[in-house]
């Protein structure tokens, strides 16, 4: 079992910038996806960013050119870096982690969560 527990949401003005951390504790040797979702009020979660072990990633088209997942292997630690934050972007967001690949572009896939940190856009 994988414990997730994500930092570095609050509020932001927009065209301002956030970086998010997810740490991984826990059985972390079989993670083969890790990502981001969202969720904002009144709508479905979505998945916002994913990467592989090996390093492909893939982005929702909303955030392309914008978002950016990396990895710290050695820390267990995956981020997502937030540039020109528009206020549609407010959400709760969500680390994830996922026994398979394809963790990257289904959520159903993604087998842990974290509780989520609060992202807020100001216009």
């Amino acid at each position: 079992q994988v414990q997730l527990v994500e930092s570095g949401g609050g509020l932001v003005q927009a065209g301002g910038s956030l970086r998010l951390s997810c740490a991984a504790s826990g059985s972390s040797f079989n993670i083969h996806s890790m990502g981001w979702g969202r969720q904002a009020p009144g709508k479905q979660r979505e998945l916002v960013a994913g990467i592989t072990a090996g390093g492909a990633r893939n982005y929702a088209d909303s955030v392309k050119g914008r978002f950016t997942i990396s990895t710290d292997n050695a820390k267990n630690t995956w981020y997502l870096q937030m540039n020109n934050l528009k206020p549609e972007d407010t959400a709760v967001y969500y680390c994830a982690a996922g026994a398979s690949a394809l963790g990257v572009v289904n959520s159903d896939y993604l087998d842990s969560w974290g509780p989520g940190t609060q992202v807020t856009v100001s216009s």
